[in-house]
């Protein structure tokens, strides 16, 4: 029962539910490391689609200097486990530890787990806005087939971006491949 929906699981997210957050910053703050995520409501909204009455979630809090809770979610009676973190300041809390465990409980079902597969994005920052100076859109392998192009205009990008040299790092060819991969699946699916 399971295999029929570990696909409508790993479905991407309308490109609306996807957000982003600064990782990390250059030294001068004029720059960030941008990261997709979507927040643990949109994940219970996926298996509340999927699975409405075949899902159910369990937290434990673990002794901490920061708020840690262990999650673990069972969907049509597979289970798996994972610990989430509370962020730092406001953000520690045991509301945030458990949604963090959430999310990464769900990894493990395939939820949002393509978004770790999008590219490192570099971008400009406002320091002041506390947001990035660009509008920053998801690939097109990873969008929901009714927001992508006709064509396969991705796949044609991936493969113009190989026209120059490869990268010579492991990490970087491993992308490469990666998104590659999402392209030519996407472009199966389309046809």
């Amino acid at each position: 029962m399971y295999s029929d929906v570990k696909d409508r699981l790993a479905a991407p997210f309308p490109s609306q539910r996807v957000q982003w957050r600064a990782q990390s910053f250059s030294r001068d703050r004029s720059s960030a490391l941008m990261v997709a995520y979507v927040d643990a409501r949109t994940v219970m909204d996926r298996l509340d689609d999927v699975c409405p009455d075949g899902w159910s979630f369990d937290v434990e809090f673990l002794p901490a200097a920061v708020p840690v809770a262990r999650g673990r979610l069972s969907v049509l009676g597979l289970s798996r486990s994972d610990v989430g973190e509370a962020g730092e300041g406001e953000a520690a809390t045991f509301k945030a530890a458990a949604s963090d465990a959430l999310k990464r409980c769900a990894v493990h079902f395939g939820v949002g787990r393509y978004l770790y597969d999008l590219p490192r994005v570099w971008v400009a920052w406002s320091e002041e806005r506390r947001a990035p100076l660009e509008e920053l859109r998801l690939p097109e392998w990873a969008l929901p087939d009714d927001e992508r192009s006709s064509g396969a205009p991705h796949v044609l990008g991936a493969l113009e971006t190989l026209r120059g040299e490869l990268p010579r790092d492991v990490q970087q060819l491993r992308e490469v491949y990666r998104h590659l991969r999402g392209a030519l699946e996407a472009a199966g699916r389309a046809e």
